[in-house]
């Protein structure tokens, strides 16, 4: 929910390469149901989705700060692709 400039400085802090996705207008966060009912934000969340738009991970609350699961996700969506491509 933060801006696409809040999540550019984020992502060059983490060191991450890869563009950090902005629902600034809530409507994702909304359909994704992680929208804190109570407050206008999002509940920390991360998901991983694959290139067909399939959601492959999923990481809540305090297990989403750390983004080396994310990380481990993404390498294993990676590793099985490469499976799939000596096959």
């Amino acid at each position: 929910m933060d801006s696409q400039f809040a999540n550019k400085a984020y992502a060059d802090q983490i060191g991450v390469n890869f563009p950090l996705l902005s629902d600034f207008t809530r409507k994702v966060t909304e359909e994704y149901g992680i929208l804190n009912p109570k407050f206008p934000v999002a509940n920390r969340t991360t998901f991983v989705i694959d290139k067909q738009g399939v959601i492959q991970h999923i990481d809540k609350d305090a297990e989403a700060i750390d983004p080396n699961n994310a990380h481990a996700a993404c390498s294993l969506l990676e590793h099985k692709k490469a499976e799939g491509r000596t096959q």
